[in-house]
C-alpha cells in the first residue's frame, strides 16, 4: 500500500542551544541526529533532530535483493503536497539512517574473507513523520510534521509533540565536556586490530600490487578500540565541541550507538542534480592557535597545497567519481572543481567537487548501484581495490566508510562518507582510520597519518569515558 503524505511546518525563533536539543533527543527511542553543530561552512546549514520513528527498515547480511526491498520501502510513502515555504535542500521528513560498507558486495561480486565482528545491519533506515530542523543561515528552527493518509494521529498533534520537545529541551543541560590533549594520545595503550608490523607489511603488499599493474590506489584502514561504558551522547557532545564537522551524526539503534564526526559528503541529490565531494590529502593541524602552532600549521598547509603526490591521488579519485556519475547522468553534464583545501580542528584536507544532472527514470537505488561505496575510501580501480581491502583488513568495516544521512519524501538526499565515525556496542568503542596507498607511499608515513586521523576520535573517547 502507498500512503499519500502532506507536509505541515512551523517556523520558530532560535532560542534553544543546539546541545540542549541533542541532550533531550539522545534519551529518546530510535533517535537520529544529523549535524547539531556549527562549523561555519556551507555544509552545515541544516541540522536535524528525530526520534520515535513510524517505520524501521533493516537489511541484514545474508539476506537477498537489498535494492528491490529498498525500492519498495522508499515507495511506501508518497509526497503529494509540500508547500513552498521550506528552504531549498532541507530534509522535509522521510527516511534517515545508514548504509554499511559491505553493501557493496550486493553490487559487485566480491570475496567475503574479513570477519563480521560488529554484527550491524547493512541498511538501517527509519521513517520519521516529525522532526526539528535548525537553519543556520536563517538562524531559526523549522518544526516539520507529515500528515499521512489513514493515520490516527492528527498532524497538529505531531506539531504539538515537537513544540513540547522544544520546551523540554530548554532544561536538558548536557554535562560539560572536558577538553583533552589530542597531541598526547598514547597509542601503545590503545588496542588495534593489527600491529604496526602488520600494517607496514600490508602497505608493502599493496605497493607490490601497484607495481604489478593490478591497482593504482587502495584505501587501507585499521580499527582501534577502547572500553567505553558511559553515555554515548556525551561523546557526541565532545566531538561537536572540539571536533565539529559538517556531516556529523548520532544514531541509536538499541544495540549500537554511532557517533560520527565526518567531514566528507558522499552524495547530495537535489532536483535531479547530484554532487559528490571526495577528500584526498591530509596534514596535521595543531591547537590551540598560539604563535608556535600557527607557524607549524602554515607549514603543513603549504606542504599539502604543494604536494604532487596528494594532487595526483585526488585527481585519480575525481576521475573515478566522474566515471561513476557518468552511469546515471546526462552525457556532457558532469562538471568538477579544482582542488581546494579545507581546514578542520585537527587536520587540513584536500577536496574537489564533482557534479552532474541525473537522467530521467533514474531512482535512488540506481544511484547507489552506480556510486556506492565512495571511491575516496576504496581506491582505483574500485572493484580490485575492494578485493584487496577484503584480503588485507582482518575485520569487516561495518558502517565505517559506508554512509549516514537522509532520503527525503521529496527525493532530496544527503549522505556522508562515514569516516571519523565511532561505533559503541557492549561496552566498547570502535574507531577506524585509514589512508590512500599509492606507488610512492612511505609505509611509516602512512601509519603515522592513520594515527593523526584517529587521534581526535580517541581523545574524545578517553576524555568522556
Amino acid at each position: 500500500m502507498v500512503y499519500d503524505c502532506r507536509l505541515v511546518c512551523e517556523k520558530q525563533k532560535a532560542d534553544i542551544p543546539l546541545q540542549n536539543l541533542t541532550q533531550y533527543f539522545s534519551q529518546m527511542h530510535g533517535v537520529t541526529i544529523l549535524g547539531a553543530n556549527v562549523t561555519g561552512s556551507e555544509s552545515d546549514r541544516f541540522s536535524y533532530w528525530m526520534a520515535a520513528p513510524r517505520d524501521i527498515f533493516e537489511f541484514l547480511d545474508g539476506d537477498t535483493t537489498p535494492f528491490e526491498k529498498l525500492d519498495g520501502i522508499l515507495g511506501k510513502y508518497r509526497l503529494v503536497e509540500k508547500g513552498d515555504n521550506l528552504p531549498f535542500g532541507i530534509f522535509c521528513g522521510g527516511w534517515a539512517g545508514f548504509f554499511g560498507y559491505e553493501l557493496g558486495r550486493y553490487i559487485e561480486n566480491l570475496p567475503r574473507t574479513a570477519r563480521d565482528e560488529l554484527q550491524m545491519p547493512l541498511i538501517r533506515l527509519c521513517f520519521y513523520d516529525r522532526l526539528i530542523c535548525y537553519d543556520n543561515k536563517e538562524n531559526c528552527f523549522w518544526l516539520i510534521s507529515i500528515e499521512i493518509e489513514g493515520d490516527l494521529e492528527p498532524v497538529r498533534k505531531k506539531l504539538s509533540w515537537l513544540r513540547s520537545a522544544m520546551e523540554k529541551s530548554a532544561d536538558a543541560l548536557p554535562e560539560k565536556c572536558r577538553d583533552s590533549d589530542v597531541e598526547k594520545i598514547d597509542f601503545t595503550a590503545i588496542a588495534s586490530n593489527m600491529s604496526r608490523d602488520y600494517y607496514i607489511d600490508a602497505v608493502k603488499k599493496i605497493k607490490r600490487y601497484i607495481y604489478d599493474g593490478d591497482i593504482y590506489q587502495v584505501n587501507f584502514s585499521q580499527r582501534f578500540e577502547c572500553d567505553y561504558k558511559t553515555d554515548a551522547a556525551k561523546l557526541f557532545h565532545w566531538q561537536n565541541a572540539f571536533n565539529p564537522s559538517g556531516f556529523a551524526a548520532y544514531i541509536d539503534t538499541g544495540t549500537h550507538k554511532i557517533v560520527s564526526a565526518s567531514p566528507e559528503m558522499f552524495i547530495t541529490v537535489n532536483s535531479s542534480h547530484i554532487s559528490t565531494l571526495p577528500i584526498k590529502g591530509t596534514r596535521k593541524r595543531l591547537l590551540p592557535d598560539d604563535s608556535k602552532s600557527i607557524e607549524i600549521n602554515q607549514k603543513n598547509f603549504e606542504e599539502l597545497v604543494a604536494c604532487e603526490k596528494e594532487k595526483a591521488e585526488l585527481n585519480m579519485i575525481v576521475d573515478l567519481e566522474r566515471n561513476d556519475l557518468s552511469r546515471i547522468c546526462v552525457p556532457g553534464s558532469i562538471r568538477w572543481s579544482d582542488r581546494f583545501i579545507e581546514t578542520y580542528p585537527t587536520v587540513f584536507h584536500a577536496q574537489a567537487l564533482v557534479k552532474g544532472l541525473i537522467r530521467e527514470n533514474i531512482d535512488l537505488c540506481d544511484v547507489l548501484r552506480a556510486v556506492f561505496p565512495g571511491g575516496s575510501i576504496t581506491g582505483a580501480p574500485k572493484i580490485r581495490a575492494m578485493e584487496i581491502i577484503d584480503e588485507l583488513e582482518p575485520a569487516q568495516r561495518g558502517i565505517y566508510t559506508g554512509s549516514i544521512g537522509f532520503i527525503g519524501l521529496d527525493g532530496n538526499t544527503c549522505l556522508n562518507i562515514a569516516i571519523r565515525t565511532i561505533i559503541i556496542t557492549s561496552g566498547t568503542a570502535y574507531a577506524q582510520a585509514g589512508g590512500g596507498i599509492v606507488a610512492d607511499s612511505d609505509p611509516q608515513a602512512e601509519y603515522e597519518e592513520c594515527q593523526i586521523k584517529a587521534r581526535a576520535l580517541l581523545a574524545g573517547i578517553i576524555s568522556c569515558r
